[in-house]
């Protein structure tokens, strides 16, 4: 049997070595902190899975889901919410699409705007899903940096005009995995100028809209004027509502974009089960996820000033799951996760595997299962200083 040579574009997911590691150190019988994975370790708000078993009772949601774009009221609810959310006003008919989670439409969204030869913009450090899909398509990736002295966001216009002219679409993504980074109205609108100008579709990823602490709210890049026609923007229920297994999401913005994308879905997959779908658009209009937040907010808290005594100088994320961590002088972001699992029994995800300009880090969640109130954060802080040397 021979396998289709696309298949030798992709590296190994980052996220299944992660998981054979941890399944290794439990194989072993080590009492592991797990920093890796960004799943919510909550379960789901118990109101939704109510609705669910709800609308899964109608025998009508068992069925193939023949609508164009999604199930009216999905469409019709996520309108509303995003009305109430962000300001923007969105025509359910044509300005809004079901996804299978945002990873889904992310991956596809490189195959229906992607040639053999074209170019994608892609961040570095990035979420791996989009490097991967435009190589699968034929296109190549042009990674441009995320860096600290910018606050993680991209100098846009340093992106070489050569490179430029041969590029279909911009991956952008805040608030940001892996970095934590947040973006401003101001950046947003730099980029929607950089659309318009050079021509590029913006596919933004906005999964982590809703994870945010300390009273901060994300801003959709559909706040713009304008965006509507140069982008179109990821959303997901997995860590709203810390739904992750449900498989739910929808994209916004340019009914033309969406249009693409809907045309490789219809060949590809036949939507989510419309219970789930008709469920997440009520948990949108009508349910709280406060607890788990605060649970996070409590944990990012405790292992931010953990590490802070210990030697590092971070600030607090405002959003996402996760911490993104400078290793310490004499490591490499390989390193010192290896010494963090083997000396500490502390799993988290080496930078690196992000992009080049992710070494020099790791990425440690704040979904920790088993942890009630950051205790296992504590105890991670405790296992880093006894057992990981550190050299400032």
């Amino acid at each position: 049997m021979q396998r289709a040579k696309r298949l030798g574009l992709i590296p190994p997911y980052l996220f299944g070595e992660i998981a054979k590691m941890k399944a290794a150190a439990i194989a072993e019988g080590r009492d592991l902190i797990d920093l890796g994975i960004g799943d919510p370790d909550q379960p789901t708000p118990a109101n939704i899975i109510d609705k669910l078993t709800e609308f899964s009772h109608d025998p009508s949601t068992h069925r193939y889901d023949e609508s164009n774009m999604g199930p009216t009221e999905f469409l019709a609810d996520v309108a509303k919410w995003f009305q109430g959310r962000f300001g923007v006003t969105l025509d359910p008919t044509c300005e809004i699409l079901e996804l299978i989670g945002s990873k889904e439409g992310l991956a596809h969204a490189a195959w229906a705007f992607i040639d053999p030869g074209d170019v994608a913009l892609v961040p570095d450090p990035a979420y791996t899903v989009v490097k991967v899909n435009t190589l699968l398509a034929g296109g190549t990736p042009y990674e441009f940096p995320l860096l600290a002295e910018n606050n993680f966001l991209p100098d846009l216009f340093a992106i070489p005009g050569d490179v430029v002219k041969k590029a279909k679409i911009l991956y952008l993504n805040y608030p940001n995995n892996p970095t934590g980074a947040v973006a401003t109205r101001e950046f947003f609108q730099q980029a929607v100028n950089f659309a318009r100008e050079t021509g590029v579709l913006i596919l933004h990823d906005c999964a982590y809209s809703e994870a945010g602490f300390d009273d901060y709210k994300a801003p959709s890049i559909m706040e713009i004027e304008g965006a509507k026609d140069v982008a179109i923007e990821f959303h997901s229920l997995s860590k709203t509502f810390n739904m992750t297994g449900w498989r739910i999401g929808f994209a916004v913005g340019s009914p033309e974009a969406l249009r693409a994308l809907n045309t490789i879905k219809g060949n590809v997959d036949s939507k989510a089960f419309a219970a789930i779908a008709l469920t997440a658009g009520w948990a949108l209009n009508h349910a709280r996820n406060d607890d788990a937040m605060a649970l996070l907010k409590r944990r990012r808290d405790v292992l931010v000033d953990g590490l802070n005594r210990l030697g590092w100088n971070l600030k607090k994320p405002e959003a996402t799951f996760y911490v993104w961590l400078p290793v310490p002088p004499g490591y490499t972001s390989a390193t010192f996760a290896k010494a963090l699992l083997e000396k500490a029994d502390v799993l988290s995800i080496p930078g690196l595997g992000y992009g080049p300009h992710g070494d020099g880090y790791v990425r440690m969640s704040l979904t920790v299962s088993g942890d009630k109130n950051g205790e296992m954060l504590e105890e991670a802080v405790r296992r880093i200083e006894k057992n990981v040397e550190l050299k400032w």
